[in-house]
């Protein structure tokens, strides 16, 4: 087995910082990587002093400001972020309600932007951050429009249950996924997490591409899904139309 490079080391150090990770320790890091301590030390000062991670005042690590710069240059979910702002924006004024924006990576549901107020109920998503397809509205619409291939694969594992309506059955998601491309939207109640609903739809750069979910997510008890459902596919059609102009 070859030796790890310089570069690879530097990787997994970097790699060790997980979504929800705020602040790990030294030790913690090189468990992670699966780096000698010395090694991991003298990495981590390293990247330390380059800005790429930051040491707090009580000794543990987080993710600098210069990994972030690069990090937020990504061009394809900074361009999509950019142009779905301002419709989102529009949606949460509208609603006072969570409006989440994700894409699909590694099988499973990235969430590229996030708009959230005081009175809106807490949810797990975080920008950067990662949730499982079969669980979520904005993972349901990304699968449902996924290739064939990637809803096999999903549906294949041992998918986990989260709150107390999950649907885990292959069968009622494949269901489900016909249904979500049939409406063009995904409506859950809790599902992801207790005391919650969703409604998702995609959005499109093409007739025939869709690149992202669009959703909002509100308390259970006090929304009914369908009647927050136009306003969701309004933003999204606008911000289609946006892509769609944008990429000719």
């Amino acid at each position: 087995m070859r030796a790890p490079t310089v570069a690879g080391k530097v990787m997994a150090i970097l790699g060790a910082f997980l979504p929800g990770d705020v602040r790990l320790t030294l030790t913690e890091i090189c468990r992670r990587a699966e780096l000698p301590l010395a090694t991991g030390h003298r990495l981590v000062r390293e990247l330390a002093d380059g800005g790429f991670v930051e040491r707090l005042p009580d000794g543990t690590y987080r993710v600098g400001m210069r990994l972030w710069q690069i990090g937020s240059q990504a061009a394809e979910p900074r361009e999509l972020r950019e142009l779905a702002l301002p419709y989102m924006e529009d949606l949460y004024v509208a609603t006072g309600e969570n409006v989440q924006l994700a894409v699909l990576r590694d099988d499973r549901a990235l969430y590229v932007e996030r708009l959230r107020g005081p009175r809106s109920v807490p949810i797990l998503s975080r920008v950067a951050g990662e949730l499982p397809l079969h669980a979520t509205g904005v993972g349901k619409v990304l699968l449902a429009f996924a290739a064939p291939e990637t809803v096999d694969r999903v549906l294949a594992r041992e998918l986990t249950v989260h709150a107390p309506n999950t649907v885990v059955d292959p069968v009622r998601l494949r269901a489900e996924l016909e249904e979500i491309r049939r409406t063009g939207v995904a409506c859950t109640q809790e599902e992801m997490s207790v005391g919650t609903c969703s409604v998702a739809v995609p959005v499109r750069r093409s007739a025939n591409e869709v690149v992202a979910a669009l959703s909002l997510v509100t308390w259970r008890h006090s929304a009914d899904p369908r009647r927050l459902t136009p306003a969701v596919l309004t933003a999204a059609s606008a911000l289609s139309r946006d892509l769609a102009a944008t990429y000719r």
